[in-house]
């Protein structure tokens, strides 16, 4: 089993989607994050996971603009010399969606996983949607993204003792797709490995601070748990799952 690397001093926001329908990006989750940053002005932004192979400087953009509004200043990385001592020296991280492949390969060819972790145990924000949340886990194996390319490793941050399968889809009764739903994937991760996983519908997050997680958001969320039924989780606290 990977070990797990939170402590008391870990903030950690774990976003299933960074845009929901009819909003803007990050639109509806704004004063939650302003709250979570608690009084942060500035803020990191990792873009490595690349959506759609867009740019670095046109994926910053996105929450740039989106948090201006709230007096917080957003930053690339790509755009500091040494990438290692940006992390080091941030206020606060946020971590983008994206191909969860794409972004822990390039963290791992950076050398970035254990100056990123380290950094949340210390106690910096962290913000992570959809990929970024992904690497908060035990491991990638319950992302939803196509392997574009080879990690040296699945290992993620280990930022929670679980896994997480953002953008989680609950089967649709009437639907004529014979293929497998989201919890089968699940089930078939369980096959070879023992980890919980947590789905996180649309619209929902967790958030690590002080030594409590809670589960936020409009929507109950469903466990998996090796050997299992799955379970639906209610909004609140959810810290068992931390032990």
């Amino acid at each position: 089993m990977i070990k797990a690397y939170y402590s008391d001093q870990s903030k950690v926001l774990m976003i299933s989607t960074s845009k929901i329908h009819g909003s803007d990006y990050m639109e509806y989750l704004l004063d939650e994050l302003e709250d979570f940053l608690d009084g942060h002005k500035e803020l990191l932004f990792i873009p490595y996971a690349r959506p759609g192979g867009i740019s670095y400087d046109e994926y910053t953009e996105y929450p740039a603009k989106a948090l201006k509004s709230k007096g917080i200043n957003v930053t690339g990385i790509h755009e500091y010399e040494d990438p290692d001592l940006a992390i080091k020296n941030a206020a606060a991280i946020f971590v983008g969606g994206g191909n969860t492949f794409l972004l822990t390969k390039t963290l791992y060819e950076l050398g970035l996983i254990d100056t990123l972790r380290e950094a949340v145990v210390a106690g910096t924000p962290y913000m992570g949607s959809s990929a970024g949340s992904n690497i908060t886990g035990l491991s990638i194996g319950t992302t939803n993204d196509m392997p574009i390319v080879y990690p040296p490793s699945f290992e993620a941050l280990s930022l929670v003792p679980f896994n997480i399968n953002p953008h989680y889809l609950d089967p649709d009764p009437d639907s004529k797709h014979q293929g497998e739903t989201r919890a089968t994937r699940i089930n078939e991760f369980h096959f070879q490995n023992k980890q919980a996983v947590i789905g996180l519908r649309e619209a929902s997050w967790l958030r690590l601070e002080g030594g409590k997680l809670e589960l936020k958001g409009p929507h109950t969320a469903p466990l998996f748990e090796a050997g299992k039924a799955m379970r639906e989780l209610e909004q609140g606290d959810v810290s068992f799952l931390l032990s």
